[in-house]
Protein backbone atom coordinates (compact mmCIF):
# COMPACT_ATOMS: atom_id res chain seq x y z
CA UNK A 1 0.00 0.00 0.00
CA UNK A 2 1.97 2.78 -1.47
CA UNK A 3 -0.04 4.95 -3.45
CA UNK A 4 -3.25 6.64 -1.43
CA UNK A 5 -5.47 9.02 -2.77
CA UNK A 6 -7.08 11.22 0.09
CA UNK A 7 -10.76 11.72 -1.04
CA UNK A 8 -10.93 14.62 1.02
CA UNK A 9 -10.00 18.34 1.52
CA UNK A 10 -8.99 20.66 3.79
CA UNK A 11 -7.42 19.96 7.16
CA UNK A 12 -8.19 16.24 7.38
CA UNK A 13 -6.18 15.78 3.69
CA UNK A 14 -3.43 17.88 5.48
CA UNK A 15 -3.51 15.47 8.19
CA UNK A 16 -3.62 12.03 6.46
CA UNK A 17 -0.73 13.16 3.99
CA UNK A 18 1.55 14.18 6.96
CA UNK A 19 0.63 10.04 8.51
CA UNK A 20 1.53 9.32 4.05
CA UNK A 21 4.66 10.84 4.82
CA UNK A 22 5.64 9.74 8.18
CA UNK A 23 5.42 6.16 7.20
CA UNK A 24 7.14 6.92 3.69
CA UNK A 25 3.76 6.71 1.28
CA UNK A 26 2.77 8.83 -2.09
CA UNK A 27 0.11 11.20 -1.06
CA UNK A 28 -2.50 11.78 -3.87
CA UNK A 29 -4.71 14.30 -3.44
CA UNK A 30 -8.05 15.49 -5.62
CA UNK A 31 -9.78 18.48 -5.81
CA UNK A 32 -12.68 20.93 -6.31
CA UNK A 33 -11.93 23.85 -8.68
CA UNK A 34 -12.21 26.33 -5.83
CA UNK A 35 -9.73 24.02 -4.06
CA UNK A 36 -6.95 24.19 -6.72
CA UNK A 37 -4.46 26.21 -4.66
CA UNK A 38 -5.22 25.11 -1.29
CA UNK A 39 -2.79 24.33 0.81
CA UNK A 40 -3.64 20.24 0.94
CA UNK A 41 -3.28 20.12 -2.70
CA UNK A 42 0.81 22.10 -2.74
CA UNK A 43 1.42 19.32 0.61
CA UNK A 44 0.78 16.11 -1.78
CA UNK A 45 2.90 14.63 -3.64
CA UNK A 46 0.40 14.30 -6.54
CA UNK A 47 -2.30 15.92 -7.22
CA UNK A 48 -5.67 15.28 -10.00
CA UNK A 49 -8.83 17.85 -10.51
CA UNK A 50 -12.25 16.41 -10.17
CA UNK A 51 -13.43 18.90 -12.69
CA UNK A 52 -16.16 20.91 -10.50
CA UNK A 53 -17.28 23.14 -7.66
CA UNK A 54 -20.07 21.72 -5.70
CA UNK A 55 -19.62 18.88 -3.56
CA UNK A 56 -21.84 16.97 -6.17
CA UNK A 57 -19.60 17.13 -8.68
CA UNK A 58 -16.48 16.31 -7.01
CA UNK A 59 -16.20 15.40 -3.24
CA UNK A 60 -19.66 13.45 -2.73
CA UNK A 61 -19.00 11.58 -6.83
CA UNK A 62 -17.83 8.23 -6.82
CA UNK A 63 -17.56 7.90 -10.35
CA UNK A 64 -14.99 11.35 -10.45
CA UNK A 65 -12.80 10.15 -7.42
CA UNK A 66 -12.85 6.76 -8.67
CA UNK A 67 -12.05 8.34 -12.13
CA UNK A 68 -8.87 9.88 -10.50
CA UNK A 69 -7.63 6.69 -8.72
CA UNK A 70 -7.65 4.62 -11.52
CA UNK A 71 -5.82 7.16 -13.84
CA UNK A 72 -3.38 7.68 -10.57
CA UNK A 73 -3.02 3.89 -10.05
CA UNK A 74 -3.42 4.63 -6.96
CA UNK A 75 -2.84 1.09 -4.48
CA UNK A 76 -5.57 2.22 -1.63
CA UNK A 77 -8.01 5.36 -0.99
CA UNK A 78 -8.77 7.09 2.69
CA UNK A 79 -11.75 8.92 2.66
CA UNK A 80 -11.36 11.27 5.88
CA UNK A 81 -14.31 11.91 7.43
CA UNK A 82 -17.51 13.81 5.90
CA UNK A 83 -18.30 13.81 2.16
CA UNK A 84 -18.14 10.10 1.24
CA UNK A 85 -16.37 8.32 4.16
CA UNK A 86 -19.21 6.43 5.40
CA UNK A 87 -20.50 5.50 1.82
CA UNK A 88 -20.73 1.98 1.77
CA UNK A 89 -20.99 2.17 -2.20
CA UNK A 90 -18.22 4.06 -2.31
CA UNK A 91 -15.74 1.80 -0.26
CA UNK A 92 -17.24 -1.14 -2.24
CA UNK A 93 -16.23 0.45 -5.49
CA UNK A 94 -12.65 1.41 -4.13
CA UNK A 95 -12.78 -2.68 -2.86
CA UNK A 96 -14.16 -4.10 -6.63
CA UNK A 97 -11.36 -1.72 -8.32
CA UNK A 98 -8.83 -3.95 -6.40
CA UNK A 99 -7.45 -1.01 -4.30
CA UNK A 100 -7.28 -1.19 -0.62
CA UNK A 101 -10.23 0.78 1.46
CA UNK A 102 -9.03 2.62 4.54
CA UNK A 103 -11.83 1.82 6.85
CA UNK A 104 -14.29 -0.84 8.04
CA UNK A 105 -15.74 -2.84 5.30
CA UNK A 106 -19.01 -1.84 3.16
CA UNK A 107 -20.99 -4.11 5.20
CA UNK A 108 -19.99 -2.62 9.01
CA UNK A 109 -21.01 0.90 7.35
CA UNK A 110 -23.98 0.02 6.41
CA UNK A 111 -24.67 -1.29 9.43
CA UNK A 112 -23.39 0.95 11.79
CA UNK A 113 -23.43 4.13 9.45
CA UNK A 114 -27.37 3.57 8.90
CA UNK A 115 -28.86 5.04 12.45
CA UNK A 116 -31.81 3.42 12.65
CA UNK A 117 -30.19 0.04 12.38
CA UNK A 118 -27.34 0.85 14.34
CA UNK A 119 -30.11 1.44 17.63
CA UNK A 120 -31.07 -2.34 16.57
CA UNK A 121 -27.49 -3.56 16.87
CA UNK A 122 -27.34 -1.47 19.87
CA UNK A 123 -29.99 -2.93 21.52
CA UNK A 124 -28.96 -6.55 20.87
CA UNK A 125 -25.81 -5.66 23.10
CA UNK A 126 -27.43 -4.05 25.64
CA UNK A 127 -25.95 -0.57 25.50
CA UNK A 128 -28.57 1.91 27.26
CA UNK A 129 -30.99 3.75 24.52
CA UNK A 130 -33.18 6.35 24.65
CA UNK A 131 -36.77 5.82 22.46
CA UNK A 132 -36.68 6.30 18.84
CA UNK A 133 -38.07 4.97 15.77
CA UNK A 134 -37.02 2.09 13.78
CA UNK A 135 -37.33 3.58 10.17
CA UNK A 136 -36.92 6.56 8.68
CA UNK A 137 -40.04 8.79 8.92
CA UNK A 138 -40.85 10.75 5.09
CA UNK A 139 -43.55 13.24 6.93
CA UNK A 140 -43.68 16.01 9.63
CA UNK A 141 -46.60 14.61 11.38
CA UNK A 142 -45.34 11.42 11.87
CA UNK A 143 -42.64 13.63 14.09
CA UNK A 144 -45.84 15.04 15.95
CA UNK A 145 -47.56 11.66 16.34
CA UNK A 146 -43.98 10.44 17.94
CA UNK A 147 -43.81 13.64 20.24
CA UNK A 148 -47.41 12.73 21.56
CA UNK A 149 -46.29 9.27 22.77
CA UNK A 150 -43.09 9.96 24.17
CA UNK A 151 -43.16 13.94 24.84
CA UNK A 152 -40.60 16.70 23.90
CA UNK A 153 -38.17 18.05 22.95
CA UNK A 154 -37.09 15.18 20.22
CA UNK A 155 -34.86 15.10 17.84
CA UNK A 156 -34.37 15.05 14.04
CA UNK A 157 -31.66 13.59 12.94
CA UNK A 158 -30.03 12.55 9.50
CA UNK A 159 -29.43 8.70 8.91
CA UNK A 160 -26.17 9.05 7.01
CA UNK A 161 -25.64 12.43 9.02
CA UNK A 162 -22.85 13.82 10.99
CA UNK A 163 -21.24 17.33 12.47
CA UNK A 164 -24.55 18.63 13.58
CA UNK A 165 -25.84 18.48 9.60
CA UNK A 166 -29.05 17.03 9.28
CA UNK A 167 -29.95 17.08 13.13
CA UNK A 168 -32.37 19.80 14.77
CA UNK A 169 -33.89 19.59 18.20
CA UNK A 170 -37.84 19.83 18.05
CA UNK A 171 -38.89 21.50 21.83
CA UNK A 172 -42.50 22.74 20.70
CA UNK A 173 -44.89 21.40 18.22
CA UNK A 174 -45.13 24.51 16.18
CA UNK A 175 -41.53 23.38 15.51
CA UNK A 176 -41.69 20.68 13.69
CA UNK A 177 -42.19 21.22 10.20
CA UNK A 178 -39.80 23.84 9.40
CA UNK A 179 -36.65 21.74 11.51
CA UNK A 180 -38.40 18.66 9.35
CA UNK A 181 -37.71 21.04 6.36
CA UNK A 182 -34.21 21.84 7.64
CA UNK A 183 -33.34 18.97 8.66
CA UNK A 184 -33.83 16.71 5.62
CA UNK A 185 -32.20 19.41 2.93
CA UNK A 186 -28.91 20.09 5.36
CA UNK A 187 -28.98 15.92 4.89
CA UNK A 188 -29.26 15.89 1.42
CA UNK A 189 -26.75 18.55 0.69
CA UNK A 190 -24.04 17.26 3.19
CA UNK A 191 -24.54 13.31 2.24
CA UNK A 192 -26.66 12.93 -0.51
CA UNK A 193 -29.24 11.13 1.28
CA UNK A 194 -32.35 13.37 3.04
CA UNK A 195 -33.54 10.50 4.70
CA UNK A 196 -33.77 11.10 8.87
CA UNK A 197 -35.42 9.56 12.10
CA UNK A 198 -36.78 10.88 15.44
CA UNK A 199 -35.74 10.07 18.97
CA UNK A 200 -36.29 11.28 22.47
CA UNK A 201 -33.81 13.86 23.23
CA UNK A 202 -32.59 13.66 26.95
CA UNK A 203 -32.43 17.65 28.14
CA UNK A 204 -29.07 19.21 29.27
CA UNK A 205 -27.04 15.55 28.74
CA UNK A 206 -23.47 15.52 28.10
CA UNK A 207 -21.81 14.59 24.97
CA UNK A 208 -19.43 11.85 25.49
CA UNK A 209 -18.07 9.39 22.71
CA UNK A 210 -15.84 6.79 23.15
CA UNK A 211 -12.76 6.10 20.57
CA UNK A 212 -12.28 2.53 18.94
CA UNK A 213 -9.94 0.47 16.80
CA UNK A 214 -10.63 -2.63 15.16
CA UNK A 215 -8.46 -5.28 13.63
CA UNK A 216 -9.08 -7.90 11.19
CA UNK A 217 -8.76 -10.59 13.49
CA UNK A 218 -11.86 -9.15 15.52
CA UNK A 219 -9.84 -7.68 18.30
CA UNK A 220 -11.57 -4.41 19.12
CA UNK A 221 -10.09 -1.97 21.68
CA UNK A 222 -11.74 1.37 23.37
CA UNK A 223 -8.80 3.88 22.99
CA UNK A 224 -10.26 6.14 25.31
CA UNK A 225 -13.34 8.62 26.10
CA UNK A 226 -13.89 12.74 24.13
CA UNK A 227 -15.68 15.31 26.09
CA UNK A 228 -17.59 17.15 23.10
CA UNK A 229 -20.41 19.16 25.06
CA UNK A 230 -19.68 22.20 23.75
CA UNK A 231 -21.96 22.62 21.12
CA UNK A 232 -23.70 25.36 18.72
CA UNK A 233 -26.13 24.30 16.10
CA UNK A 234 -25.56 21.08 17.40
CA UNK A 235 -21.86 21.34 15.71
CA UNK A 236 -18.71 20.56 18.36
CA UNK A 237 -16.79 23.99 18.70
CA UNK A 238 -14.63 22.62 21.73
CA UNK A 239 -13.54 19.06 22.49
CA UNK A 240 -11.36 17.27 25.72
CA UNK A 241 -9.92 13.70 26.32
CA UNK A 242 -10.42 12.17 28.70
CA UNK A 243 -13.85 13.14 29.53
CA UNK A 244 -13.82 15.11 32.31
CA UNK A 245 -15.78 14.36 35.74
CA UNK A 246 -17.16 10.81 34.86
CA UNK A 247 -16.83 8.11 37.05
CA UNK A 248 -14.90 5.18 36.42
CA UNK A 249 -17.98 2.94 36.39
CA UNK A 250 -19.76 5.45 33.58
CA UNK A 251 -16.44 5.65 31.79
CA UNK A 252 -16.66 1.14 32.11
CA UNK A 253 -19.86 1.07 30.89
CA UNK A 254 -19.27 3.40 27.86
CA UNK A 255 -16.37 1.90 26.80
CA UNK A 256 -17.76 -1.48 27.27
CA UNK A 257 -20.76 -0.87 24.83
CA UNK A 258 -18.31 0.68 22.23
CA UNK A 259 -16.47 -2.58 22.18
CA UNK A 260 -19.54 -4.70 22.18
CA UNK A 261 -21.65 -2.85 20.00
CA UNK A 262 -18.53 -2.41 17.13
CA UNK A 263 -17.30 -6.09 17.84
CA UNK A 264 -20.96 -7.55 16.92
CA UNK A 265 -20.12 -6.38 13.12
CA UNK A 266 -16.63 -7.18 13.05
CA UNK A 267 -15.33 -3.53 12.59
CA UNK A 268 -12.22 -3.33 11.22
CA UNK A 269 -10.34 0.79 11.76
CA UNK A 270 -10.95 3.49 13.76
CA UNK A 271 -14.39 4.66 14.70
CA UNK A 272 -16.19 6.47 17.16
CA UNK A 273 -19.27 5.51 19.56
CA UNK A 274 -21.12 8.75 20.94
CA UNK A 275 -23.26 8.80 23.71
CA UNK A 276 -25.06 11.04 25.25
CA UNK A 277 -24.86 11.56 29.42
CA UNK A 278 -27.52 13.47 31.69
CA UNK A 279 -26.95 14.76 35.01
CA UNK A 280 -28.40 11.59 37.25
CA UNK A 281 -26.04 9.80 34.88
CA UNK A 282 -28.77 8.21 32.16
CA UNK A 283 -26.51 7.14 29.42
CA UNK A 284 -27.80 7.25 25.73
CA UNK A 285 -26.48 5.33 22.87
CA UNK A 286 -26.56 8.03 19.81
CA UNK A 287 -24.73 6.79 16.71
CA UNK A 288 -21.45 5.22 15.58
CA UNK A 289 -19.06 7.32 12.98
CA UNK A 290 -17.74 4.55 10.75
CA UNK A 291 -14.72 7.06 10.43
CA UNK A 292 -11.86 8.98 11.94
CA UNK A 293 -13.57 11.74 13.84
CA UNK A 294 -12.49 15.44 13.63
CA UNK A 295 -11.83 15.70 17.14
CA UNK A 296 -9.08 12.67 17.09
CA UNK A 297 -6.07 14.40 17.76
CA UNK A 298 -7.09 15.22 21.53
CA UNK A 299 -7.20 10.80 22.16
CA UNK A 300 -3.52 11.17 20.13
CA UNK A 301 -2.39 13.32 22.63
CA UNK A 302 -3.12 11.72 25.62
CA UNK A 303 -3.02 7.72 24.21
CA UNK A 304 0.06 8.49 22.47
CA UNK A 305 -1.42 6.68 19.57
CA UNK A 306 -1.14 7.80 16.18
CA UNK A 307 -4.58 6.97 15.31
CA UNK A 308 -4.32 7.94 11.31
CA UNK A 309 -1.17 5.66 10.70
CA UNK A 310 -3.07 3.10 12.48
CA UNK A 311 -5.84 3.42 10.08
CA UNK A 312 -2.93 2.63 7.43
CA UNK A 313 -1.74 0.13 9.08
CA UNK A 314 -4.67 -1.93 10.09
CA UNK A 315 -5.53 -1.18 6.80
CA UNK A 316 -2.30 -3.34 5.35
CA UNK A 317 -3.80 -6.22 7.83
CA UNK A 318 -1.77 -5.47 10.91
CA UNK A 319 -3.11 -6.88 14.50
CA UNK A 320 -3.80 -3.99 17.48
CA UNK A 321 -2.15 -7.81 19.18
CA UNK A 322 0.02 -5.39 22.23
CA UNK A 323 -1.38 -2.31 21.64
CA UNK A 324 -2.18 -0.61 24.68
CA UNK A 325 -3.61 2.82 25.33
CA UNK A 326 -2.53 4.62 28.54
CA UNK A 327 -4.02 7.91 29.19
CA UNK A 328 -1.58 10.74 30.34
CA UNK A 329 -3.06 14.11 31.15
CA UNK A 330 -5.36 15.74 29.57
CA UNK A 331 -5.76 17.22 26.15
CA UNK A 332 -8.11 20.27 24.64
CA UNK A 333 -9.44 21.12 21.28
CA UNK A 334 -10.39 24.14 19.61
CA UNK A 335 -12.22 23.96 15.86
CA UNK A 336 -11.15 27.46 14.67
CA UNK A 337 -14.05 28.34 12.36
CA UNK A 338 -14.32 30.96 9.96
CA UNK A 339 -17.82 32.47 11.49
CA UNK A 340 -18.60 34.91 13.51
CA UNK A 341 -20.06 34.52 17.26
CA UNK A 342 -21.31 38.11 17.62
CA UNK A 343 -23.58 37.43 14.50
CA UNK A 344 -25.07 33.92 15.88
CA UNK A 345 -22.18 32.03 14.25
CA UNK A 346 -22.53 32.37 10.50
CA UNK A 347 -20.15 31.09 8.43
CA UNK A 348 -18.10 33.78 6.42
CA UNK A 349 -16.02 32.67 3.15
CA UNK A 350 -13.35 34.95 2.50
CA UNK A 351 -9.45 35.02 1.58
CA UNK A 352 -7.08 34.44 4.48
CA UNK A 353 -4.89 37.71 4.25
CA UNK A 354 -2.71 36.93 7.35
CA UNK A 355 -2.20 33.71 9.86
CA UNK A 356 -0.02 33.61 12.94
CA UNK A 357 -0.02 30.62 14.35
CA UNK A 358 0.99 29.62 17.98
CA UNK A 359 3.85 27.45 19.44
CA UNK A 360 5.28 26.15 22.24
CA UNK A 361 5.48 22.76 24.56
CA UNK A 362 2.22 21.04 23.97
CA UNK A 363 1.09 22.90 20.92
CA UNK A 364 -0.20 21.43 17.72
CA UNK A 365 -2.36 23.09 15.15
CA UNK A 366 -3.63 21.10 12.63
CA UNK A 367 -4.95 23.83 9.42
CA UNK A 368 -5.72 23.25 5.74
CA UNK A 369 -4.91 27.16 5.32
CA UNK A 370 -2.11 29.17 5.14
CA UNK A 371 -1.71 32.97 4.00
CA UNK A 372 -3.19 33.66 0.97
CA UNK A 373 -5.95 30.77 1.53
CA UNK A 374 -9.17 31.06 -0.49
CA UNK A 375 -12.12 29.86 1.88
CA UNK A 376 -14.95 29.02 -0.80
CA UNK A 377 -18.79 29.20 0.10
CA UNK A 378 -19.40 25.45 -1.32
CA UNK A 379 -17.30 23.50 1.80
CA UNK A 380 -17.51 23.66 5.41
CA UNK A 381 -16.23 26.46 7.73
CA UNK A 382 -13.71 24.86 9.47
CA UNK A 383 -10.25 26.64 9.04
CA UNK A 384 -7.97 24.69 11.75
CA UNK A 385 -7.52 22.94 14.39
CA UNK A 386 -5.99 24.06 17.85
CA UNK A 387 -4.71 21.29 20.33
CA UNK A 388 -3.34 21.47 23.32
CA UNK A 389 -1.72 19.06 26.02
CA UNK A 390 -0.85 19.33 29.42
CA UNK A 391 -0.20 17.20 32.72
CA UNK A 392 -3.58 18.18 34.11
CA UNK A 393 -6.77 19.64 32.88
CA UNK A 394 -6.15 23.44 35.17
CA UNK A 395 -3.08 23.22 33.66
CA UNK A 396 -4.14 22.48 29.74
CA UNK A 397 -7.17 25.24 30.26
CA UNK A 398 -4.19 27.91 31.11
CA UNK A 399 -1.95 26.50 28.10
CA UNK A 400 -4.68 27.09 25.98
CA UNK A 401 -5.60 30.57 26.68
CA UNK A 402 -2.12 31.26 25.87
CA UNK A 403 -1.93 29.69 22.39
CA UNK A 404 -5.24 31.66 21.49
CA UNK A 405 -3.45 34.89 22.18
CA UNK A 406 -1.29 33.76 20.24
CA UNK A 407 -3.05 32.74 16.90
CA UNK A 408 -3.63 35.86 14.56
CA UNK A 409 -5.76 35.01 11.45
CA UNK A 410 -6.79 38.03 9.06
CA UNK A 411 -9.41 38.40 6.36
CA UNK A 412 -12.26 35.88 7.61
CA UNK A 413 -14.45 36.50 11.05
CA UNK A 414 -13.24 33.35 13.31
CA UNK A 415 -14.82 31.91 16.47
CA UNK A 416 -11.47 32.37 18.65
CA UNK A 417 -13.03 35.29 20.76
CA UNK A 418 -15.73 32.70 21.45
CA UNK A 419 -13.28 30.41 22.48
CA UNK A 420 -11.22 32.59 24.79
CA UNK A 421 -14.53 33.38 26.75
CA UNK A 422 -15.56 29.55 27.26
CA UNK A 423 -12.20 29.41 28.88
CA UNK A 424 -13.05 32.22 31.45
CA UNK A 425 -16.19 30.28 32.13
CA UNK A 426 -16.44 28.89 35.63
CA UNK A 427 -19.10 26.17 34.22
CA UNK A 428 -16.63 24.98 31.91
CA UNK A 429 -12.94 26.67 33.96
CA UNK A 430 -13.79 25.81 37.49
CA UNK A 431 -11.49 22.85 39.13
CA UNK A 432 -13.97 21.06 41.03
CA UNK A 433 -17.41 21.37 38.63
CA UNK A 434 -18.13 20.73 34.73
CA UNK A 435 -21.67 22.46 33.81
CA UNK A 436 -21.43 22.38 30.20
CA UNK A 437 -24.65 20.51 27.77
CA UNK A 438 -25.19 20.12 24.56
CA UNK A 439 -27.28 23.32 24.46
CA UNK A 440 -25.30 25.15 27.28
CA UNK A 441 -23.77 27.71 24.55
CA UNK A 442 -27.67 28.81 23.33
CA UNK A 443 -29.11 28.41 26.97
CA UNK A 444 -26.62 29.93 29.31
CA UNK A 445 -23.38 31.45 27.95
CA UNK A 446 -24.97 33.44 24.98
CA UNK A 447 -27.91 34.96 27.42
CA UNK A 448 -25.40 36.70 29.80
CA UNK A 449 -23.01 37.64 27.35
CA UNK A 450 -22.59 40.45 25.30
CA UNK A 451 -22.40 40.05 21.81
CA UNK A 452 -20.19 43.17 20.93
CA UNK A 453 -17.22 40.64 23.27
CA UNK A 454 -17.61 38.12 20.77
CA UNK A 455 -17.01 39.56 17.85
CA UNK A 456 -14.93 37.71 15.09
CA UNK A 457 -13.50 40.17 13.32
CA UNK A 458 -14.39 41.79 10.10
CA UNK A 459 -15.14 40.00 6.99
CA UNK A 460 -13.11 40.97 4.39
CA UNK A 461 -12.81 40.21 0.17
CA UNK A 462 -14.63 36.93 -1.01
CA UNK A 463 -12.90 34.12 -2.83
CA UNK A 464 -13.26 34.56 -6.56
CA UNK A 465 -16.03 33.04 -7.96
CA UNK A 466 -14.19 30.47 -9.35
CA UNK A 467 -10.79 29.51 -8.92
CA UNK A 468 -10.32 28.00 -12.25
CA UNK A 469 -10.93 28.96 -16.01
CA UNK A 470 -10.87 25.70 -18.01
CA UNK A 471 -9.54 26.00 -21.57
CA UNK A 472 -7.55 24.29 -24.19
CA UNK A 473 -4.72 24.18 -26.47
CA UNK A 474 -2.96 21.95 -28.89
CA UNK A 475 -0.14 20.02 -28.10
CA UNK A 476 1.42 17.91 -30.84
CA UNK A 477 -1.42 17.88 -32.67
CA UNK A 478 -3.97 16.87 -29.99
CA UNK A 479 -6.59 19.04 -28.27
CA UNK A 480 -5.61 18.95 -24.41
CA UNK A 481 -7.12 20.62 -21.38
CA UNK A 482 -5.53 23.49 -19.52
CA UNK A 483 -6.68 24.88 -16.50
CA UNK A 484 -5.58 28.37 -15.49
CA UNK A 485 -6.13 30.38 -12.05
CA UNK A 486 -8.97 32.21 -12.63
CA UNK A 487 -7.02 35.85 -12.12
CA UNK A 488 -4.60 34.67 -15.17
CA UNK A 489 -7.16 33.64 -17.01
CA UNK A 490 -9.03 37.01 -16.37
CA UNK A 491 -6.08 38.83 -17.06
CA UNK A 492 -5.03 37.02 -20.42
CA UNK A 493 -8.66 37.59 -21.94
CA UNK A 494 -8.08 41.56 -20.85
CA UNK A 495 -5.17 41.24 -22.88
CA UNK A 496 -6.64 39.63 -25.57
CA UNK A 497 -9.72 42.10 -25.72
CA UNK A 498 -7.59 45.22 -25.67
CA UNK A 499 -5.08 43.88 -28.77
CA UNK A 500 -8.31 43.06 -30.52
CA UNK A 501 -9.80 46.65 -30.12
CA UNK A 502 -12.25 46.16 -27.61
CA UNK A 503 -11.06 48.60 -25.18
CA UNK A 504 -9.68 47.95 -21.78
CA UNK A 505 -10.51 45.28 -19.87
CA UNK A 506 -13.06 46.41 -17.02
CA UNK A 507 -11.52 45.53 -13.40
CA UNK A 508 -10.96 42.41 -12.46
CA UNK A 509 -11.94 42.98 -8.78
CA UNK A 510 -15.75 44.60 -9.73
CA UNK A 511 -17.37 40.81 -9.40
CA UNK A 512 -15.70 40.15 -6.91
CA UNK A 513 -17.64 41.50 -4.12
CA UNK A 514 -16.54 44.49 -1.76
CA UNK A 515 -15.02 44.33 1.46
CA UNK A 516 -16.08 44.11 5.18
CA UNK A 517 -16.24 47.82 4.95
CA UNK A 518 -18.09 48.66 2.47
CA UNK A 519 -20.62 45.88 3.36
CA UNK A 520 -21.45 46.95 6.84
CA UNK A 521 -21.57 50.77 4.75
CA UNK A 522 -24.04 49.25 2.41
CA UNK A 523 -26.01 47.70 5.64
CA UNK A 524 -26.11 50.75 7.99
CA UNK A 525 -27.59 52.91 4.83
CA UNK A 526 -30.40 50.84 4.26
CA UNK A 527 -33.26 51.44 6.05
CA UNK A 528 -34.95 49.85 9.09
CA UNK A 529 -37.64 48.22 6.96
CA UNK A 530 -34.70 46.30 4.90
CA UNK A 531 -34.02 42.94 5.72
CA UNK A 532 -30.82 42.12 5.17
CA UNK A 533 -28.22 39.50 4.74
CA UNK A 534 -26.17 38.10 7.95
CA UNK A 535 -23.74 36.26 5.71
CA UNK A 536 -22.77 35.54 2.18
CA UNK A 537 -24.59 32.43 0.60
CA UNK A 538 -27.49 31.13 -1.06
CA UNK A 539 -31.11 31.73 -0.79
CA UNK A 540 -32.35 28.28 0.10
CA UNK A 541 -36.36 29.07 0.43
CA UNK A 542 -38.79 31.42 1.70
CA UNK A 543 -40.85 31.04 5.09
CA UNK A 544 -43.24 33.48 4.21
CA UNK A 545 -45.36 33.92 1.19
CA UNK A 546 -44.89 37.60 -0.53
CA UNK A 547 -47.34 40.49 0.35
CA UNK A 548 -47.73 37.93 3.70
CA UNK A 549 -48.20 39.60 7.29
CA UNK A 550 -45.54 39.14 9.07
CA UNK A 551 -44.34 39.84 13.13
CA UNK A 552 -41.05 41.43 14.19
CA UNK A 553 -38.13 38.87 14.66
CA UNK A 554 -40.09 36.25 12.93
CA UNK A 555 -37.98 34.18 10.73
CA UNK A 556 -38.77 34.94 6.68
CA UNK A 557 -35.84 33.76 4.43
CA UNK A 558 -33.23 31.09 4.97
CA UNK A 559 -30.03 31.41 3.72
CA UNK A 560 -27.18 28.45 3.15
CA UNK A 561 -23.89 28.57 2.80
CA UNK A 562 -20.59 26.53 3.98
CA UNK A 563 -23.60 23.38 4.29
CA UNK A 564 -25.65 25.20 6.91
CA UNK A 565 -28.89 26.87 6.86
CA UNK A 566 -29.56 30.51 8.86
CA UNK A 567 -32.94 31.76 9.40
CA UNK A 568 -32.77 35.44 8.78
CA UNK A 569 -35.91 37.36 10.61
CA UNK A 570 -37.64 40.52 9.86
CA UNK A 571 -36.24 43.54 11.37
CA UNK A 572 -40.12 44.75 12.52
CA UNK A 573 -44.24 43.67 12.02
CA UNK A 574 -45.84 44.53 8.49
CA UNK A 575 -46.07 42.94 4.69
CA UNK A 576 -43.29 41.44 3.46
CA UNK A 577 -41.79 42.09 -0.07
CA UNK A 578 -39.82 39.71 -0.99
CA UNK A 579 -36.53 40.71 -3.81
CA UNK A 580 -33.97 37.81 -3.83
CA UNK A 581 -35.59 34.60 -5.35
CA UNK A 582 -34.13 31.22 -4.05
CA UNK A 583 -30.88 30.20 -5.64
CA UNK A 584 -29.46 33.48 -5.60
CA UNK A 585 -25.98 34.16 -4.27
CA UNK A 586 -26.33 36.89 -1.47
CA UNK A 587 -23.14 38.88 -0.10
CA UNK A 588 -23.12 40.02 3.59
CA UNK A 589 -25.00 43.05 3.85
CA UNK A 590 -26.91 42.87 0.87
CA UNK A 591 -30.48 43.77 0.79
CA UNK A 592 -32.97 40.62 0.30
CA UNK A 593 -36.61 42.43 0.62
CA UNK A 594 -38.46 44.39 3.02
CA UNK A 595 -41.27 44.95 5.54
CA UNK A 596 -43.43 47.51 4.60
Amino acid sequence: MQRIVIANRGEIAVRIIHACHDDGRTAIAVYADDDADALFVNLADEAYALHGRSSQQTYLSIEAIMRVAREAKADAVHPGYGFLSENADFAQAVIDAGMIWIGPSPDAIRALGDKVQARAIAAEVGAPMAPGTTAPVHDPAEVVDFAKEYGLPLAIKAVHGGGGRGLKVVRRLDEVREAFATATHEAELAFGNGDCFIERFLDRPRHVEVQVLGDACGTVIAVGTRDCSLQRRNQKLIEEAPAPFLSDETTARLEDAAVAICSQVGYVGAGTVEFLVADDGTMSFMEVNTRIQVEHPVTEMVSGIDLVREQLRIAEGGSLAGLRPDTRGHAIECRINAEDPARGFVPFPGVISALRSPSGPGVRFDTGIAAGSKIPDQFDSMLAKLIVHAGTRVECIRRMRHALDELHIEGVPTVVPFDKAVLREPDFADEGRFSVYTRWIEEAFLPRTASESLDGGTPGTRADSEAVTRTWIELDGRRVELGLPAQLGAQLNALAASAGGRGDAPDSTASHGCDGQASNDAQNAQSDDAIVSPLAGTVVRWLVEDGASVDEDEPVVVIEAMKMETQVAASRAGVLRSQAAAGDFVEFGQQLGEVL
